[in-house]
């Protein structure tokens, strides 16, 4: 079906924009496998350790966070309200994005003039991309960026036709992304120096384009309102990034994870993309989308930004390489060479990307390959680690103990898997874990686990003891398993003069 599809294609040489082509149905097909097969495998292994960070911020919304803003927590608490503990749910919303994404990158490559073998090939580049299946299968930030950036995306190639009323929809998705993150402000950059480089510069002091700002803004403002208050510490977080504190991070591996994150197979389509809307004559209308991809990623590799930040123009410009590669599939061999190249990706994908294979049995290169996989699992065990340690404590002392966590994932663990198992409230420095409490006075015996080393402790505590490691209970290599549990006890000062100046952290 794929290769007929294929053959209807018709080259692009034209004097102006290309039509958009023809309506197809067969990218509503992959658009709605994605979906399914997402919510199918939702309730694998188990929760992320970003997931259990939103549902605690999502008990204290606020307009914003340190690493964040108030969309996801919002979503998150929406979701665990209406299924209290349902995975699944928590996850849906995630999964319908990401067919949402396919049917979005579908209808850029129409707006480039895709016939159905172009829009079909689009929907499956897609749908086995990294971003649209990873980020489908976890609720994430990344997950409402990728549907805004896409939104923002199909917006303004409408407004490049000539069609300016479109630039509202640009202001509203990049309004409606920065109540998720600040990111998409890097978009709009990226648009506008597109826009100043290629034309038509008068879109820069259009009246709709304007108006577009203005509702990003606006729709902006509460979040950005709340940053500014408290000092912007977002940035905060950024700079902890560009010093590698973080996955994904580092300049090198942002540069290689351009070929990965939609797949090694789409390299050389969206490369493809890229050429045809810097040179093709025909998208000369298109050229500043050409450019926003360069600038972007250039702005993300100047400041040590991760390097997925920009994958959703990755998935604009492969929407654009859709179009070239079925004007290049002209020979059964070309299009043999396509599908065989489209099914090794689909099955890698499953392998590497969603959790199809036996958590306990988890292959390390998997792990290599996919960080998130290895942080979704073994958490219920890692509660049973800490659990056995408060169990032994003395009747005295466990009433005074508390849990400190070096992470907001291990906070959100001990919350989701604590009551059940009798272990005491954690508290945490990280992020906006800081700001949701510190421990009570009284509590001068701390389980403290995610330190590695015991020297900061040692200057909070008079006795700092390993009690324990973490045993998770597979052979996973995660951030978690095996761990190091500390015991502490004897608080040198009063939590309230050591909280804020040295357990706060941002990364």
């Amino acid at each position: 079906m794929a290769a007929t599809a294929l053959s209807r294609d018709e080259p692009t040489a034209l004097a102006g924009p290309p039509p958009p082509g023809p309506r197809g149905t067969a990218p509503w097909l992959v658009a709605g496998l994605v979906t399914v097969v997402l919510v199918l495998l939702a309730g694998r292994y188990g929760y992320h350790r970003d997931e259990l960070y939103f549902l605690l911020c999502g008990r204290h919304l606020d307009w914003g966070y340190v690493d964040q803003g108030p969309l996801v927590p919002a979503l998150a608490r929406v979701m665990d309200t209406v299924a209290p503990g349902n995975l699944v749910a928590l996850r849906t919303p995630s999964a319908l994005v990401a067919g949402g994404a396919v049917l979005l990158v579908t209808a850029i490559a129409r707006q480039f003039g895709a016939g159905r073998g172009g829009q079909l090939l689009a929907a499956v580049l897609a749908g086995t991309s990294g971003i649209v299946l990873a980020g489908g299968h976890l609720l994430s930030t990344t997950t409402i960026d990728l549907l805004v950036w896409l939104a923002a995306g199909y917006a303004a190639i409408r407004v490049l036709r000539g069609e300016h009323r479109w630039a509202l929809l640009i202001g509203l998705a990049l309004g409606v992304g920065m109540l998720n993150k600040l990111l998409p402000a890097l978009l709009a950059v990226g648009l506008l120096a597109g826009v100043a480089i290629a034309g038509p510069r008068r879109l820069l002091r259009d009246r709709w384009v304007l108006a577009g700002a203005l509702v990003a803004v606006l729709l902006a403002a509460p979040n950005l309102a709340w940053q500014a208050a408290h000092g912007f510490p977002q940035l905060g977080v950024a700079s902890s990034i560009a010093d590698g504190d973080s996955s994904y991070s580092g300049r090198l591996d942002a540069a290689v994870l351009q070929l990965l994150i939609i797949s090694p197979y789409a390299a050389p389509i969206w490369v493809a993309g890229l050429i045809a809307l810097l040179r093709r004559p025909a998208w000369r209308a298109y050229r500043a989308l050409g450019w926003a991809w360069p600038v972007v990623f250039g702005i993300v590799l100047a400041a040590g930004g991760k390097g997925y930040y920009d994958a959703p123009l990755l998935l604009v410009l492969t929407a654009a390489g859709a179009v070239v590669t079925t004007a290049w599939a002209r020979t059964a061999t070309r299009r043999i060479l396509l599908a065989v190249g489209a099914a090794v990706t689909v099955a890698s994908s499953a392998v590497l990307l969603l959790p199809t294979l036996p958590a306990d049995r988890l292959p390390g290169f998997v792990v290599d390959v996919n960080y998130d996989s290895g942080e979704t699992i073994g958490w219920p065990a890692f509660a049973d680690s800490l659990a056995a340690v408060h169990r032994a404590l003395p009747a005295e002392q466990r009433r005074r103990a508390v849990v400190l966590t070096g992470n907001y994932g291990e906070a959100g663990a001990v919350a989701r898997y604590g009551p059940p198992r009798g272990l005491p409230r954690a508290y945490s420095g990280h992020n906006s874990m800081a700001d949701f409490g510190r421990p009570p006075a009284d509590a001068d015996v701390v389980i403290a686990v995610g330190w590695e080393r015991p020297d900061q402790l040692r200057a909070w505590f008079d006795e700092v003891d390993l009690a324990g490691r973490v045993d998770q209970r597979v052979g996973v290599d995660n951030d978690e398993n095996g761990g190091p549990i500390w015991l502490c006890r004897g608080l040198r000062r009063p939590w309230e003069q050591i909280w804020e100046p040295e357990v706060r952290h941002a990364g």
